[in-house]
């Protein structure tokens, strides 16, 4: 370890995860609605010059191409990833987080067509600790419509049980799940994992973890960059956390409110931080 990552990591201990009571926090204006997802669950995005990249984490898990105005569709294919949770843009091609099959893949960003696919460093069945925030769903979520009498219980099945909930549920059986947000800076690919509640710089010729930084909580997600630094989104801190990438310390945060679409993915374009709640709709507000 160099002299300047050591002595980083000595003079910020407590904030480095799990403690973000002291974080600076900066005041931005309130999130805005720009416009629906193309479909019903975003949970990644890319900024491009040509446009935002989606990724949908329903069946299929369809990337789409939209205009930054109004959200039309510029382009979209499905792609061989399942429930997927992150996408980023290399200059040629995607690469996705398949959440659900512990993989990140690379396809073509004019058809979807597979290219690679890796493990995901990182990956396995959520925990939980003592001092995790709990759990949150979107407020903009519709309350369930009446259920009719109940019929007997069939056994869960990964397919049916989310990731936060399969160790609860599955136990020994849990299959685990992989990669969220995804970013490419400089020839390496960075992604966040929730189950080992970490960041990754790997480089994507040999497929080997360059660093590696703890985050603020349980459930990390999108990322996007501002300058050198590295923004994190926790869906259930409802929060934005700022990194050094160097030393993985936190700087700052963004704290939203309760009535605020919760954050899933997430990318930063021209001054604004851009993110997607997982009920369909496309946010933005001013850094």
């Amino acid at each position: 370890m160099n002299r300047r990552r050591f002595l980083a990591l000595s003079a910020t201990p407590s904030l480095l995860a799990g403690n973000t009571d002291k974080l600076p926090v900066r005041k931005t204006g309130r999130p805005s609605i720009v416009f629906k997802s193309p479909g019903p669950h975003p949970n990644g995005l890319q900024a491009t010059p040509e446009g935002l990249w989606i990724i949908d984490q329903s069946d299929g898990s369809k990337a789409c191409l939209v205009a930054w105005e109004d959200g039309r569709v510029l382009r979209s294919f499905e792609t061989e990833t399942d429930k997927s949770s992150g996408i980023t843009f290399d200059g040629h091609s995607l690469w996705i987080g398949s959440t659900y099959s512990r993989e990140i893949v690379r396809v073509d960003a004019m058809t979807g067509k597979t290219l690679e696919r890796h493990f995901t460093p990182g990956a396995g069945v959520i925990y939980r600790m003592a001092s995790d925030p709990p759990a949150r769903s979107s407020p903009l979520s519709h309350p369930a419509p009446a259920k009719p009498a109940p019929v007997p219980a069939k056994p869960a099945t990964p397919a049916t049980v989310g990731g936060f909930q399969a160790g609860a549920v599955l136990d020994s059986k849990a299959p685990g799940t992989g990669a969220h947000g995804q970013e490419w800076r400089d020839g390496f690919l960075w992604t966040a994992v929730p189950p080992s509640r970490e960041v990754y710089q790997i480089d994507p010729k040999t497929w080997v973890v360059q660093r590696k930084f703890p985050t603020a909580a349980n459930r990390p997600h999108g990322i996007g960059w501002e300058g050198k630094y590295l923004w994190v989104t926790d869906s259930n801190c409802n929060a934005f956390f700022k990194h050094d990438p160097e030393t993985g310390a936190m700087v700052e945060k963004i704290q939203l409110a309760d009535s605020d679409p919760l954050p899933h993915g997430m990318t930063i374009h021209d001054g604004w931080l851009w993110y997607c709640d997982d009920v369909g709709v496309i946010c933005k507000m001013r850094l």
